[in-house]
């Protein structure tokens, strides 16, 4: 299940708007309207692309792990 409440840490950390995430991403509005209202959650294609974004790991977004940072291999 997501942990929600990461992804909007997440985007306050990074001084994100709801509609800078959608612009960058392709995400709508919509869409991040219901996570937020608990109306849906994000499919897995989703998360990669907020994982990408976000710089951090889906495990992360998952509530899997606390730990933010990604380990990028070169």
């Amino acid at each position: 299940m997501v942990n929600i409440d990461n992804i909007f840490k997440r985007l306050d950390e990074k001084g994100i708007k709801a509609t800078q995430l959608s612009t960058a991403t392709g995400i709508s509005n919509g869409n991040i309207s219901d996570w937020k209202s608990g109306r849906s959650m994000p499919s897995a294609v989703k998360l990669d692309i907020l994982a990408n974004y976000l710089d951090c790991s889906v495990d992360y977004l998952l509530g899997r792990t606390d730990v933010v940072e990604v380990n990028k291999s070169e």
